[in-house]
């Protein structure tokens, strides 16, 4: 286990909408681990696709989480601020090689490719036969095809050949605007973050994230992934499918509800406010009790 006085810990929300039950899953989650190991807890703004951002999201958010009595150890940072870090790693994947332009739209590699972990697995088309160099382009990174392992804390080890699963994949896009994948790993190094709590919708992405980590000569992260909320339909809640926010006006019965999701022992009496809740919660805290979301393996 990482030593107490070295342990941070990050919450990362999208500001395309309030925050719903199952993004506050994943922040009580992050926070009660954070708050459990006498750590620090960062919020950063994932706004890295600007496109999808939405007016006064940001404010809503953070507002939510003070409901709910989760405090930040830093001001919180955006992405969208953050652009020179990315250029910055992008030109070190040029430089050695490991990464190449393509302009490959969507539907040409339906077309011809197989279906993957993430959409439809890169056959390699513009890493022989490359774009004119006037073309607008994307930037993809090499894969290897050999497995690629990581440990996580739920789930144990798990383990992913890049290749067969996702194919090279794009670390910025053709209209300039950074991938999640890379802006996540930089983001992560630079803020020297030790634990990356979050929901097992992303589970997979883990592997392309180390290999960028091993590229970039970056440390790794312990990861855990902690089971996402799926409504009715079967689908995972998210601000995109217009997800309901949290009551704010409950904050502790929303904060059991959470809780309870995470596999944790609940109290016997109800706590009266959230301060209440976390002095009870954080000692409390026990990740080997958050259960598998086996619909990970399924996606």
């Amino acid at each position: 286990m990482k030593d107490e006085q070295t342990y941070r810990g990050r919450f990362a929300p999208s500001p395309t909408g309030p925050l719903h039950l199952g993004s506050l899953v994943a922040a009580v989650a992050s926070y009660a681990d954070a708050r459990s190991h006498r750590g620090e807890w960062l919020v950063r703004i994932e706004d890295v696709d600007e496109t999808r951002s939405k007016d006064d999201a940001e404010r809503q958010i953070l507002q939510t989480l003070q409901r709910f009595g989760m405090s930040w150890d830093a001001e919180p940072v955006r992405q969208s601020a953050r652009k020179g870090y990315y250029e910055r790693a992008l030109i070190h994947l040029i430089d050695n090689a490991v990464a190449y332009r393509c302009n490959c739209s969507r539907k040409a590699i339906a077309a011809i490719a197989d279906p993957g972990i993430d959409g439809y697995i890169y056959p390699g088309t513009c890493r022989t036969s490359p774009p004119p160099a006037d073309a607008p382009a994307a930037w993809r990174v090499r894969v290897q095809g050999t497995p690629l392992s990581c440990d996580d804390r739920v789930f144990g080890t798990i383990t992913q050949d890049l290749a067969r699963a996702v194919g090279d994949f794009v670390v910025r896009r053709a209209d300039g605007f950074n991938a999640y994948q890379l802006a996540v790993v930089v983001d992560d190094a630079e803020q020297q973050i030790s634990d990356v709590v979050r929901g097992a919708d992303l589970l997979w992405s883990t592997p392309r994230q180390a290999w960028l980590q091993t590229l970039l000569d970056l440390p790794r992260p312990r990861y855990a992934h902690v089971p996402v909320i799926y409504g009715a339909d079967g689908r995972k809640l998210s601000k995109r499918e217009q997800a309901d926010p949290v009551n704010a006006t409950s904050p502790v019965q929303a904060l059991l509800a959470a809780w309870q999701h995470l596999g944790q022992c609940l109290p016997d009496t109800l706590p009266r406010d959230v301060d209440a809740f976390w002095r009870w919660a954080v000692p409390r805290w026990h990740i080997e009790r958050v259960p598998k979301d086996r619909r990970a393996f399924d996606d």
